[in-house]
Formats: structure tokens, sequence, C-alpha cells
């Protein structure tokens, strides 16, 4: 550790410390427009000004200087810095002047107005006036996609867009050409930008260069109630504050959680807000001569019980959909219970996962944070870009940290960072098991490597055979003690929480493909769909369908009775994100119309079908389902599995037939009703697939 002064106050710090984080350290506050503490330092918007006394005799970045840089003292004291002496207040009412040369002074109608950090340290460590009155320069207003609005008069070349992209994004798309007065931020080609966590660059813009395009001109920042919860777009659990204004959601913002996505959220993430407005059900239907007809909560909950009275459990089913939480997967597994069936499942996509097998065959081991602890990593039937954008990120991170190998098997696809594609399926990976190849002899020596199995390689014919393959790998011999590997990366955000809480068949019951085969034969006469749409509803026959949904998708295009329910931003709800962290999400609004949570829906249904279940609030049925699952209640902890259940899988490794991996996701865009109601990622999903078929040319 180093010894500084900062304003009198003396601090130990690291000595690769920047004198910026040394000031933060002793409470100190430095302005900043260029820094942020996850990019690479730019030292080009000086506003961190400070004296240092045993540095350079003038102000110094402190950005850009280490505390290991300064010189002691004549008798070996720290050195000193000063952060609000009148050289420093001189030197950034001169930087903050500067800045402001060309600034078009637009904040009546900048979308960054009240919450943006030029404002902010204009006044408080600016002056009232300019001495310069040249004509302003004017900048040609760039096209960088539908997502982010460009006004670039107010750019002051930051370059923290540029770092954001490249850096993080992984995408070498925009940059700064031209020098001096000529200097601006663009895309090199004009074009779309193509990743997707290009909305982050509207957060780290400090002056409304960048501001959200869909945003535009809708709300302002004091206008909204913000209310912290989770997003359910991917199975990251990204933690986001939802801005709503009376019973419309305006904008989605990512929260900080080290944990978990750090500070950033996925395209998906932050514009799908549109989508919870349009195409809701708002009133129950029931179908009527072969036609939907709006219906009365009784008139659809007494067309429902005859069915169900009429047929015995057996041939009832449900399937869980991938944005239900954890209460409403627990109410819905109760009440088929309670009716005596035992068909349920939560594998819309028939992946081999089982609890039965213990909570580490299912879920990310190694957590989202520790990626950047591994040696190795190897990716198996899946696409990390497309499936969990926020988690590539973290895998690109690691990466740049240096001192990992990255191998892929499956579809060849652009991660955003190289790595070794080593081949299609599962014939390549029983190789690589077996030590072959340069990359499987890395795999034997790695102390800490991660497996991360993918959806696409669980949901094939030879789906158990490459989790225990994949175990078996984790699990070797010569890794770190207390370190497990075994990576499964989910898609669907119910989908932890739904195994957490056993929403698989019991023994006898039908799985997913058994109940829609079931129901094509007439085996099955009633089926819940709690969400579900990703699923052949072409397939069910005439099944007796009942929907409980946000969206007029797949399931309610189906359904026999539609039960309108809430969309994730509407109701409170327990999520488990893929690494088995319990995380809380808060109502920011109301559904619309006569739409209901769904537990709620469950429960008055229950009453109607002569099964009660036992609880008549949210609370009450957290208390059941904590009882019935304690880890449920420790909220943003991760229980961890037992590296025992991993060791007994890969005992259990099978033979592996000669499969190719097929990645789960093929548009980002279009995963589920809410993104399929949205206009602003309709518009996304089309560029895509342009920008894909100009690529192919």
């Amino acid at each position: 550790m180093a010894k500084i002064i900062v304003d009198g106050i003396e601090v130990d710090v690291p000595p690769d410390y920047t004198l910026l984080q040394a000031a933060e350290a002793a409470g100190a506050e430095v302005p900043r427009f260029c820094f942020h503490e996850r990019l690479s330092i730019a030292g080009n918007c000086r506003m961190c000004l400070v004296e240092v006394k045993g540095g350079p005799p003038k102000p110094t970045a402190s950005c850009a200087m280490n505390v290991r840089d300064l010189r002691p003292g004549p008798n070996g004291e720290p050195p000193v810095m000063l952060t609000k002496s009148p050289m420093v207040k001189k030197a950034r009412e001169g930087v903050m002047e500067f800045l402001l040369i060309n600034h078009p002074l637009d904040c009546p109608i900048c979308d960054q107005g009240g919450e943006c950090d030029l404002q902010d340290q204009a006044m408080a460590y600016g002056v009232d006036k300019n001495r310069f009155s040249e004509n302003k320069r004017a900048v040609e207003d760039k096209y960088i996609g539908p997502l982010v609005k460009t006004s670039m008069n107010r750019c002051i070349h930051c370059t923290r867009c540029v770092r954001f992209t490249t850096e993080v994004a992984g995408i070498a798309e925009m940059g700064l050409i031209g020098r001096g007065e000529d200097a601006e931020i663009t895309t090199y080609l004009e074009k779309a930008l193509s990743s997707e966590l290009q909305g982050n660059v509207i957060d780290l813009c400090p002056v409304g260069a960048l501001t959200s395009k869909p945003y535009a001109f809708h709300a302002r920042p004091w206008e909204l109630v913000k209310t912290e919860s989770i997003d359910v777009m991917d199975a990251v659990g990204s933690n986001i504050r939802v801005d709503v204004r009376g019973r419309e959601v305006m904008r989605i913002l990512p929260r900080l959680n080290e944990a978990v996505n750090e500070e950033w959220i996925s395209d998906k993430t932050r514009f799908i807000w549109d989508g919870l407005r349009t195409q809701r059900l708002d009133r129950p239907y029931v179908r009527v001569g072969g036609r939907l007809k709006a219906a009365s909560w009784g008139e659809a909950f007494a067309a429902i019980a005859t069915k169900v009275k009429a047929t015995t459990g057996s041939k009832i089913g449900a399937i869980g959909g991938d944005l239900a939480s954890v209460e409403d997967l627990f109410a819905l597994k109760s009440l088929l219970v309670s009716l005596g069936s035992s068909n349920f499942d939560i594998r819309q996509d028939g992946a081999a996962l089982d609890p039965a097998l213990g909570r580490a065959s299912y879920i990310f081991n190694p957590t989202i944070a520790g990626i950047e602890q591994a040696d190795l990593i190897l990716i198996v039937g899946a696409n990390p870009r497309k499936e969990a954008s926020v988690l590539n990120a973290r895998i690109r991170k690691r990466w740049r940290a240096g001192g990992v190998k990255i191998g892929v098997i499956g579809e060849q696809v652009d991660l955003t960072y190289p790595h070794d594609y080593l081949g299609a399926g599962t014939e390549t990976l029983a190789d690589i098991a077996a030590g072959k190849f340069a990359f499987g002899e890395a795999l034997a020596a790695a102390k800490r490597p991660i497996v991360i199995v993918g959806q696409g390689a669980l949901s094939g014919a030879d789906g158990r055979a490459v989790l225990a393959t994949a175990a078996a790998i984790a699990a070797a011999p010569g890794r770190d003690e207390g370190w497990n590997g075994l990576a499964v990366l989910h898609n669907a955000a119910s989908r932890v929480g739904g195994l957490d809480i056993g929403f698989v068949p019991a023994s006898g019951g039908l799985d997913t493909a058994g109940m829609v085969a079931a129901a094509g034969q007439g085996a099955l006469d009633v089926l819940f769909l709690l969400g579900a749409d990703e699923i052949d509803t072409s397939a069910l026959g005439s099944s007796f369908v009942v929907y409980i949904g946000t969206h007029g998708d797949a399931g309610a295009h189906r359904a026999d009775v539609i039960l309108p329910a809430a969309a994730y931003t509407e109701k409170s709800g327990t999520y488990v994100n893929l690494e088995g962290r319990v995380q809380l999400s808060n109502r920011a609004a109301f559904p619309p119309g006569d739409a209901r949570e769904d537990w709620a829906i469950l429960r008055a249904l229950s009453d109607v079908l002569g099964h009660r279940l036992p609880f008549d609030s949210l609370g009450e049925l957290r208390k059941a389902l904590y009882g019935a699952y304690p880890h449920l209640a420790r909220i943003d902890a991760v229980q961890p599995g037992a590296f025992a259940d991993v060791a007994a899988l890969a005992a259990s490794a099978g033979s592996l037939g000669k499969t190719a991996f097929v990645n789960p996701i093929n548009d980002f865009y279009l995963t589920n009703p809410i993104a399929r109601a949205s206009a602003i990622m309709a518009e996304c999903s089309a560029l895509a697939l342009g920008q894909v078929a100009a690529a192919a040319e």
C-alpha cells in the first residue's frame, strides 16, 4: 500500500490506483467526463485536474497518473494532492469554458436534461459567463441504428462510446475521425451498430449527444416513478430500474450489481417496453362456435370447471412459460397436484435437465462473476452473445484480461472475442473429453475450467449424455479445490426457479413433448399454458387449452379460454437466475383492464374447481413457498450446488451419438411474447436479418 494525503486526509491505497481513485478513497469528489471505471483511460476531457505536490508543477489529470508515480516529500513525507485549491478551481473553470465553446446549450429540448453530467458539472465547477463569441461548430448527426439517437453538436469527444463498443461490446464500428476542429465521433461506414449491448452508450454519454431514440421527447425524468426490479428477457437476471408515468412504462435502465450484470443491460432488456402496452390481453375470452368472445371471469372459470370436472387428473396437464415467476409456477403446481395430475413441465424445449440429479446439474455453478477466475472456457451448443448478452460481455472481459483459452463446439458464430472452433457436435465433445487435440490437452491441464453447456446441446436426443460428459470434464482430477466448472446456460428466466420447485413431471407424469403428443392424440383433455408460447400449439388437437398470459401470441390464438395476466413489470415476483441467485422483482405499474396476477387467477380458479389453494395473499403464498423451499427466502443469495452431484452425474456418462448442436436462438430480438409485440424489436430484427443477408452476399 502507498500513503497519500488528499486535502489534508492521509489514506493508504494500492500503488496502482490512479489519483482519481485515491481521491475517492479519501472521500473527495473529482469531476470527470471521459473517465469510467470499466473502460480504458483516455485522459482527454481534462475535467479531473488536481494539484499535486510531489508531481508536475501544474494541474494534473488525475485519471491518467498513478499514485506510484508521485515523489515523496524531502523528508519522506507522503505526496500531497489537492482537489479544491485555487489552482484547481481556476483550471476546472477554464476547461468547462472550453467545453462549452461549441456546445449548443439546448437543454430545454434535450432528453438528457435533468440527468446530464455536463449540466451538473457546469453548475458546480464552471463560471456563469463565456468569453468566446465566435460561431459554434456544427456537426452532422449520424445514423447508428433504430435505438440510439445522435445529436453530435453536443459531443465533447470523451470517447466513452468508442471505448465501450470496442472494449466491452466487442464491435469496432465506432471511432473518432478528423483532427482539431474537424474531429467527430462516427460509425466508420455510417451504418447501424450491430451489437446487442449498444444501448449502454446512452447511459455512458455524459452530454446528451447519444440518447434513446424510442424514448425521445416522451417524458422528463422528474415525471417518472422509478422502481427497482429484475429483467426476464433472458436468464441472467439483470438488475433494472423501471420508470413509469401513470400506468405506462416509459423506459428501462440498468442498476448496478457487480455479481450479475455490473452496470450493463442488453438492448432487448432496455427497449422492450413498448411491447408491454401493445397486443395486450385485458379481458377473459371463451371460444364459442370456433371464435373467441369476450367473457366475464365467472363465465371463463365456469367453462374451465365444466371441462376439468368431466375428466380425471391424469388427463390434465400444464406447461410453464419462460417468463413465469416462481410464485406463479408454485400456485399452478399446487393446483395440478390437488387435481390429481402429475403432468406439468417448465422445459418447453425438452432440455435434459432434472432436479432429481441435484441443483448443481442445472445451474451455472462457477457463477457469473466467477467467469473472471477461469483459466479455460469451453462453450458447448450455445451462442452466449444471443442467449445471454451481458454474460457474453463478462466472458469477453475475461479474455481481455489475458491468460484464458476459449473453445466452441456447435455452430460457428461471432462471439466478439477470438476462440478456437473445435467442431459441430457430439463427436467433437467426446474427443475433447478424451483429451484429444491441443484443446483437449489444455482442458485436461486446466485448474479452473468452465464448461458452458447451452440448451441447444441439452434439447437434443443426446441431451442427458452431453450433460454427463460436460460434468465429467468439469469433475476431472487436477482441478482447484472448491472449483465447480459445470455451467448450464439457460435462456428462460423461469427455468431455474421452476426446476428448484420441482415443476417437472412426477412419477408417471408427462413432460412437454409427451403432453403435446397426448393432446394431439386426444389422450389429454385439458392443458394449462402459463404463458407458454414456444411450443407447437398447432399440434394440440382437440384438447381444451386454457391460456394464462399477457399477449395475443401463439398460445392465445390456440386457446379455448384466455385468462389475462400481469406482465413482469406489473407484479411482484421471485426469479432465480441461471447461477441460482434468488432475486425479487417489484411492481412498477398495474396490468391493463381486467388482467390480474397469475397466482391470483389460479387462486380464484381453484375455488370454482372445488380445490381451494391454501393462500389468500401473496404473503401467504410466499410463506408456503419458503416453507417448502427455504433457499428461496434468501434474496440475492446463491445456494451453491453440491459438487458431489456433478461427480455422480459424471459417473453416469454414457456414449454419445453423432449429432450436430443447433443454437436455440436465431433471432435475438423476438424470443418471447413481449418482444414479438414490440415495434422496436421488430425493427431491430428486420435490420439484423438484413445485415446478416448482406454479409452472406
